[in-house]
């Protein structure tokens, strides 16, 4: 199974790039975030024309909005939460397969917090602690097996998913606040399967600036996409990719696809 996740900041604009990336890499599923086009003109005939006949979404007009997208049958996960009662379209989970062989597909689009990291001066940094706060909750009250969480989690939690960790400290995305809530979430079931390939002494990024026009010279980059699974899938995991050269594309999103190949 070959999991691609990837923040497309627009799926009807960048449906062409989607088209390119699939045919190059043949995921069996793609999960989206920001894909901000409401459910009712979601360009499902398009996307199905891509090879991925099954497809779940969640969406609203301009903003977030998440899309599962699968070659082989999946279900809907109808029991999660509406996180931090907002129905602002962060996630989206399906079940694929029957039985004892069945894996969880979670797929979270974590809010980014704004710029002042003070939850009392910032209420969108407030809403973005008590979004993984509570997924961490959620997550701890069951007995998670055969899952994957992935998405734009809009937190680098570790020293070198981040250019410079000293200097990022006090900045959105890498604050002590936002990685030990991000840690003890992953911490409640998980394990990275990014850092399970690269070890946690080498840089590792996925999003890149869209203010930085030599972004890749510069590499100030962050690692804010992540493919999480639970300890039962780590021997099935084969191989990982950080596919950094759509980033250079033309009209790229700031953030570039993460593929994670199980033996499943």
């Amino acid at each position: 199974m070959r999991i691609m996740t990837w923040n497309i900041n627009s799926l009807r604009l960048r449906l062409p790039l989607l088209e390119r990336l699939c045919a190059e890499n043949q995921p069996d599923i793609v999960c989206l975030q920001e894909t901000k086009v409401t459910d009712d003109l979601f360009p499902l005939d398009a996307v199905q024309a891509l090879g991925f006949p099954h497809v779940c979404f969640r969406g609203m007009k301009s903003y977030n909005g998440v899309a599962i997208l699968s070659r082989q049958p999946m279900r809907m996960l109808t029991d999660t939460p509406d996180w931090c009662d907002r129905g602002d379209c962060r996630h989206i989970a399906v079940e694929c397969g029957e039985g004892t062989d069945a894996v969880t597909v979670h797929d979270f689009y974590v809010p980014a917090g704004g710029d002042i990291p003070d939850p009392v001066e910032n209420p969108k940094f407030a809403h973005k602690l008590a979004f993984v706060e509570e997924a961490r909750a959620w997550f701890a009250q069951r007995d998670v097996c055969r899952t994957v969480v992935v998405g734009d989690l809009n937190i680098a939690p570790l020293e070198h998913d981040v250019w410079s960790h000293r200097q990022l400290l006090k900045i959105v995305s890498h604050t002590p606040e936002e990685t030990s809530r991000l840690l003890a979430w992953q911490n409640s079931g998980f394990v990275d399967a990014m850092r399970h390939f690269v070890p946690a002494d080498e840089k590792l990024y996925t999003w890149w600036s869209y203010r930085n026009r030599d972004w890749s010279a510069s590499n100030r980059g962050r690692r804010l996409d992540h493919v999480w699974v639970t300890p039962d899938l780590v021997p099935a995991l084969r191989d990982m990719s950080v596919l950094r050269p759509v980033r250079d594309w033309e009209k790229p999103s700031d953030h570039v696809p993460v593929i994670v190949d199980l033996a499943i």
